[in-house]
């Protein structure tokens, strides 16, 4: 794997900081104005704690058993944010005019309870698609557990067609590295319900 080089794992930590660090600045105070709560966040914050488990679960089968026919670690592959280009938990979480502070993308915003909850759920539903092609049905059906504790009213969705397939090496590398991908943000997921819970729970 040379040619993925100091640079690409540069970027790769990069990214990991970024990531770690909008979760842990979830964890800090905050006078966010917060709309009455019009969703069951104790179910979520439940639903957060089990795809956590089957997310790491998921990634230590397949480096265990080298389903993608290598380790999957993070010095092989490049994490995939498949949720860049959209709406997802940090977009829709965090402020984009950030101010000063200790952790500024979180402390100068009134959060948008609703934004935020559809950011996560959208993560969810575009994770769904993408990991399809493992089969891990216990992935797939905490990610539906959770997306149906967000928005209980919505319909069922169908599974749907695998984005990344596994015919070709460089599909089972992308693969890997949306799987280390989305257990990142099933992190970052948990804690932005273990923050709303508790701040609700002041109200």
């Amino acid at each position: 794997m040379a040619e993925h080089g100091i640079g690409s794992r540069a970027a790769r930590l990069g990214v990991g900081r970024c990531v770690l660090l909008a979760a842990l600045c979830l964890l800090l105070p905050s006078t966010w104005a917060l709309p009455p709560p019009a969703h069951n966040l104790a179910k979520g914050l439940n639903c957060s704690r089990a795809l956590l488990a089957a997310a790491n679960e998921a990634l230590l089968k397949v480096q265990k058993q080298r389903t993608l026919g290598f380790e999957c670690t993070l010095e092989e592959v490049d994490l995939e944010d498949v949720t860049n280009s959209q709406s997802n938990t940090i977009k829709s979480c965090t402020s984009q005019d950030p101010g000063p502070g200790n952790c500024p993308v979180l402390e100068s915003s009134t959060l948008d309870m609703s934004k935020c909850l559809q950011g996560i759920y959208e993560d969810l539903k575009t994770y769904k698609a993408e990991l399809g092609n493992l089969r891990d049905l216990r992935v797939l059906t905490s990610i539906d557990d959770m997306m149906q504790a967000l928005q209980p009213r919505s319909p069922a969705m169908p599974q749907p067609s695998p984005s990344t397939t596994l015919g070709s090496f460089q599909g089972r590398m992308r693969l890997c590295g949306v799987l280390h991908a989305f257990c990142l943000r099933a992190v970052t997921i948990g804690r932005m319900l273990g923050y709303l819970s508790a701040l609700t729970a002041e109200m």
